[in-house]
């Protein structure tokens, strides 16, 4: 076992070269402002419910990312707004106090252009540090910068997550980009891929950047398991809802049947009918469901229960990253443009298809700490320790996943009941 999570982020100089770092740098904070270019400033301002932040408070924090972790500890650096540091400080307690997260939509002010500029002014000082490196700091900050980047795509998938969330609370139903779709062929048949019994190793390897959470790399014995070759799809679902399984008790977590009562869900989130037809909220507006999509929007206890109703079961992270070992890392991400989920048209005996892209994919995990694991020192040890209680770990990408995001390792997580992030099913079972 790799002892403790001594590089726990994964030692970036060893990685690529500082040039390559400062390329990256500016590709990602670009793409974050090209992703957000669609979105008005009237739009950019709003909260549609408490997990959803507002596009203009995600610019601010990735740039107060940088500003407070990076340029206020190890360069001469005046802050822009001495308040930013708390509007924009998410959870860091170490930091500081905190704006409530439910009163992020209340910010009228600092107005989007000023937010703007805050981002160019952060830049422009990383860009002027990062001429000044002294060798002494050159690996605690360039992994610092590398932990800021990746901290920067997931929020660039949590702005299009949020904006979704925004625009469907509207009567309207604007799309963030507009765009024609068209239905997807048939996906091939679910076949089962077969994993022996034994000891396998888990966990990041180093070889790449990786979150303390994917630490220490340890052994984890499996017991032989199937997992399904591809996600469920939207028409597959269709068909546990037309058997009543939102009706069926026995098919649900006791938590999730209180939950489902409780929020009279009947389908996943943004599916309604329309004269006899479903259909669901996206990206590109409201859009008929193409039923041999994979079924997306679903929480973990709408997944365990379709799984049960299935004869099946979700898979554990450990079995799911296993089985992606030499899998591609390809698929429906955020580089497509696509926005809503597709039909795999490939065929593998190989390995299972739709592992990263589409949707993000539930675990019967809970998160937890690997064995070993220590959360880092100072407040960016509050990144990922902090929340490992009452969540699931979901495993892959989804449709608004950066390419260069992604790994076999990585660990998401969220409650039982959220439906708001591109979540969907893959089904595993006991060989």
């Amino acid at each position: 076992m790799t002892k403790g999570n001594i590089n726990a982020f994964g030692d970036v100089t060893k990685v690529c070269s500082l040039q390559e770092l400062l390329e990256a740098y500016l590709q990602i904070r670009s793409q974050t402002e090209v992703l957000a270019s669609p979105i008005t400033a009237d739009d950019a301002q709003l909260q549609s419910m408490t997990d959803v932040s507002p596009t203009k408070w995600h610019l601010g924090h990735t740039s107060w990312f940088f500003e407070t972790f990076l340029l206020s500890d190890y360069a001469r650096y005046a802050p822009i707004h001495e308040e930013y540091r708390f509007i924009f400080n998410s959870y860091y307690n170490t930091i500081g106090k905190q704006l409530p997260r439910s009163s992020r939509g209340l910010l009228s002010r600092p107005l989007l252009g000023q937010v703007v500029d805050y981002r160019h002014a952060v830049d422009a000082g990383v860009m002027r540090f990062v001429e000044e490196f002294s060798h002494s700091n050159l690996s605690k900050c360039a992994r610092i910068i590398a932990i800021g980047l990746n901290h920067e795509q997931q929020h660039q998938e949590l702005m299009l997550t949020d904006i979704l969330h925004v625009y469907w609370t509207n009567p309207l139903r604007p799309a963030y980009r507009d765009k024609s779709l068209q239905l997807c062929a048939a996906p091939p048949s679910i076949v089962w891929h077969s994993f022996e019994e034994g000891i396998h190793w888990v966990g990041a390897q180093g070889r790449t950047f990786a979150f303390d959470n994917e630490y220490p790399r340890h052994r984890h014995f499996l017991h032989r398991f199937d997992l399904a070759s591809r996600l469920v799809t939207a028409g597959e679902f269709m068909q546990f809802i037309a058997d009543d399984g939102y009706q069926r008790p026995e098919l649900w977590l006791s938590d999730g049947w209180s939950t489902i009562q409780e929020g009279q869900w009947q389908a996943p989130l943004y599916w309604e009918q329309q004269n006899g037809k479903w259909w669901s909220m996206t990206l590109h507006g409201m859009q008929p469901i193409d039923p041999n999509t994979a079924v997306c929007h679903v929480s973990f206890y709408e997944a365990d229960a379709y799984a049960r109703w299935a004869g099946a079961r979700l898979p554990t992270e450990a079995e799911w990253e296993i089985a992606a070992e030499g899998v591609p890392v390809t698929g429906n991400l955020q580089e497509s443009e696509h926005l809503v989920p597709v039909s795999p048209q490939e065929t593998s005996a190989a390995y299972p298809l739709q592992m990263y892209g589409d949707t993000w994919e539930w675990t019967q995990s809970a998160y937890s700490a690997y064995p070993g694991y220590r959360a880092g020192d100072g407040a960016l040890g509050e990144y990922n320790g902090k929340f490992m209680c009452n969540q699931l770990v979901l495993r892959g990408a989804s449709l608004a996943t950066p390419v260069g995001h992604i790994r076999p390792s990585y660990r998401n997580f969220f409650p039982p009941h959220a439906r708001w992030q591109f979540s969907g099913i893959r089904l595993a079972r006991d060989s």
